[in-house]
């Protein structure tokens, strides 16, 4: 798709739009509003994307932009919106950036002097920390845990070592293996809360400590769906919120 045969509609701008992770009601008006406005929409997955336009009666063009093909894109896109396209980048679903595409056209767009425009909603990553009941007046965020178990035991051991809730994404063909290392190499004391399907049908959130969910995970057989695990490791103190000390 040439970019510079697409109809502009005004001064050219760039939208990153939060979707929603499951629930499409979590979906906000400005979100609607921005992807009803804009000339293209560059998202993760044409085909993802497309049913969720089509949910909301939404007819924009549509451009595919993933981690396959986001080096190649960028220019593509920076150089529409310089000669006045409005942009909208989605990823399949949440924010863009957090472990989904966007880091780059962003950083890409503001060294190109243009200002991105944040379209802020829904999260998994904020969803569970809410969810966790785990200390977040501070924590970290390390995407996906490696595949490799070199590389996963040093994952775990700088969660270990982090000193505050730390929160991952993982996939549901690992869980079964994931909690028992979190009980082996973070301690069998850490607090550990999993969140899946967040916002979906069967949304579930599973608190208890690292040896009591590592048992969990021995005896259950219907690890499906999307994951976010926090873990609190043991040898940190509970913290109280800022706000209620005094």
């Amino acid at each position: 798709m040439d970019l510079k045969e697409q109809k502009t509609n005004g001064t050219g701008r760039l939208f990153l739009v939060s979707t929603p992770i499951g629930n499409l009601e979590d979906i906000t008006i400005r979100a609607l509003n921005t992807l009803r406005s804009v000339d293209l929409i560059a998202a993760e997955d044409t085909r993802h994307t497309r049913q969720l336009l089509a949910h909301f009666d939404i007819h924009a063009k549509l451009v595919s932009y993933h981690a396959f093909n986001e080096h190649a894109k960028t220019a593509e896109l920076l150089a529409g919106i310089a000669g006045g396209m409005r942009v909208a980048a989605v990823s399949d679903a949440g924010t863009p950036s957090i472990a989904d595409p966007g880091f780059l056209l962003v950083r890409e767009a503001v060294r190109a002097g243009i200002t991105p425009e944040v379209i802020p909603g829904v999260s998994a990553l904020t969803f569970a920390a809410t969810a966790s009941a785990l200390p977040v007046d501070k924590f970290a965020f390390f995407g996906f845990p490696p595949v490799k178990s070199g590389r996963r035991r040093k994952f775990f051991e700088r969660i270990r070592e982090e000193g505050k809730t730390v929160f991952f994404f993982e996939s549901p063909h690992r869980i079964a293996r994931t909690l028992p290392e979190i009980a082996e190499i973070v301690g069998r004391d850490a607090r550990v809360a999993v969140i899946r399907e967040a916002t979906k049908l069967h949304e579930e959130v599973i608190r208890g400590t690292a040896a009591e969910l590592a048992e969990l995970a021995s005896s259950r057989h219907d690890w499906r769906g999307e994951f976010v695990i926090g873990v609190h490791g043991s040898g940190g103190e509970d913290e109280d919120s800022p706000e209620s000390e005094e």
